[in-house]
């Protein structure tokens, strides 16, 4: 008898997770993995004469304030935004490291001004800092996805929030 009710606990552990991933809060960040960047959008980008600072971008009670991905491949915040036009895309280069979810990189440093790993150096979009003042700049994952919207700006997914930011490659 005791050896069954160990097992029903041990069941109950590793199943536990599995539940809590459905529904609210939990269908954000938490480990997910996109398996691709967010599609190209079609509509052209706004005029804006002004900065948009800190947008919310909560589309459900338990979701972040910032641009994040449900767990269905939803990216929320996504297309073409203006303020982040460049004139001059590139300008250090293309990121070569490698996009997508088979590749998760581990932040070693610095901060949304200019942090790294791999080697590679970014900077977030100034725009976007006020949507990774919860990130863990020496430890959280991230993957990098190319921004179909913003030429020259790729997206920083942070696997354990689920958000993701404009981030403009330095080089390395």
């Amino acid at each position: 008898m005791r050896s069954q009710f160990q097992l029903l606990v041990a069941v109950l552990l590793f199943a536990f997770p599995a539940f809590a991933q459905h529904g609210g809060a939990h269908d954000v960040g938490g480990g997910y993995i996109p398996k691709h960047g967010p599609a190209p959008s079609h509509n052209a980008a706004p005029h804006n004469d002004h900065l948009v600072t800190n947008k919310s971008f909560r589309d459900a009670e338990g979701h972040p304030e910032a641009p994040h991905v449900h767990h269905n491949g939803q990216w929320v915040g996504s297309g073409p935004r203006p303020e982040l036009h460049l004139d001059h895309p590139w300008e250090h280069g293309h990121f070569t490291g490698g996009f997508g979810r088979g590749h998760v990189w581990r932040l070693a440093g610095g901060g949304p001004g200019r942090f790294w790993f791999g080697g590679f150096y970014f900077s977030v979009a100034p725009i976007d800092v006020g949507y990774c003042g919860d990130w863990l700049w020496d430890s959280d994952q991230i993957v990098i996805y190319e921004d179909p919207d913003d030429i020259g700006w790729y997206l920083a997914y942070n696997v354990r929030l689920g958000t993701y930011v404009h981030v403009l490659y330095l080089g390395a």
